[in-house]
C-alpha cells in the first residue's frame, strides 16, 4: 500500500475513532449528534429510495449550466480587460467589488428578477464564480512574460497563431487555478441558494433534514457534499493538473 494512502487511511479511522468516543462520553444527546453507524444509515436510506440520487442530478444540472455560463462569459470579459486597457482601468475595479461579494448577497436581486425558479438558483451560482473565472483569467493574460510574446512574434506568429500557440499555452497553468478556485465558488453558491429555496437537490435534502431536526441526515448531506467535492477536484482539476506539471516538465 502506498505511503499516502496508509497514512490518510489512519487519519480518517482516527477521525472516526474520536466520534464514536464522544458519543460514548455522552457530551451531546443523540438527536443533536448522532452515532457515525446512524450517519452511515442515514447515507445507505437516501441512495436506497433514490432521494440523494435524485438531489445529486438536480443540483448537477444547475451547476452545470450556471458554471458553464460562467465560463463562457467570465472569460471572454477576462480577455476583453487585457486587450483593451480603458476596460481595465473602469470595469476592471468594479468586477474586483463585484467578486468580493458573499454569492448570497445575489439571492434577494435573484428573487425579484427570476422569481421561485431554476434560473433564480443559477443565477445566483453564475454570480458567485464569474467574477472570479474574469479576474482570474486577465491575471493569467496579464502575468504571460513578455519574452514569451517577443519570441513568438520573432518567430512569425500573428494574431489568432499568437493567441493559440503563445498566449494560450503560457497562461493555462494560472487558468486552471482559477477554474478549480471558481468551481468550489460556484459549488458553494449553488448550496446557499438551495438552502433558501425550497425545490429539489442536495441544498433543500439539507434544510429538510434540519427542519425535521433529523441530525442523521443533515450529516450524510454534508458528507456527501463533502465527497462529491473532493471526487470532482481529484478527478477532472487534479488530474488536469498532473497532466499540465508533466507536459510543463513542473
Amino acid at each position: 500500500m502506498h505511503k499516502k494512502t496508509a497514512r490518510q487511511i489512519i487519519f480518517y479511522l482516527a477521525l472516526l475513532a474520536l466520534w464514536q468516543a464522544l458519543i460514548i462520553s455522552k457530551l451531546w444527546p443523540g438527536y443533536i449528534f448522532p452515532a457515525p453507524l446512524k450517519v452511515a444509515a442515514a447515507v445507505i436510506e437516501g441512495f436506497r429510495n433514490h432521494t440523494f440520487l435524485i438531489g445529486i442530478m438536480v443540483s448537477f444540472k444547475r451547476l452545470l449550466i450556471g458554471y458553464g455560463i460562467s465560463i463562457v462569459f467570465g472569460g471572454t470579459l477576462g480577455v476583453l480587460l487585457v486587450k483593451f486597457k480603458i476596460l481595465e482601468q473602469t470595469l476592471g475595479n468594479l468586477i474586483l467589488g463585484l467578486q468580493t461579494l458573499p454569492s448570497i448577497c445575489w439571492f434577494p436581486l435573484a428573487l425579484i428578477w427570476f422569481g421561485l425558479s431554476e434560473w433564480a438558483i443559477i443565477f445566483v451560482v453564475i454570480a458567485g464564480s464569474l467574477f472570479s473565472i474574469t479576474m482570474s483569467t486577465h491575471s493569467a493574460f496579464k502575468n504571460i512574460p513578455p519574452i514569451y510574446i517577443q519570441v513568438g512574434k520573432n518567430m512569425g506568429a500573428r494574431g489568432i497563431g499568437l493567441l493559440w500557440r503563445v498566449f494560450i499555452p503560457a497562461a493555462i497553468p494560472s487558468l486552471l487555478i482559477g477554474l478549480r478556485q471558481s468551481w468550489s465558488f460556484a459549488w458553494r453558491s449553488l448550496m446557499a441558494g438551495e438552502l433558501l429555496f425550497n425545490c429539489l437537490g442536495l441544498g433543500y435534502l439539507l434544510s429538510m433534514g434540519r427542519e425535521l431536526n433529523d441530525m442523521s441526515q443533515v450529516l450524510a448531506v454534508m458528507f456527501l457534499i463533502m465527497l462529491i467535492s473532493i471526487f470532482i477536484d481529484r478527478l477532472i482539476f487534479g488530474r488536469a493538473e498532473s497532466g499540465i506539471r508533466l507536459r510543463y516538465g513542473l
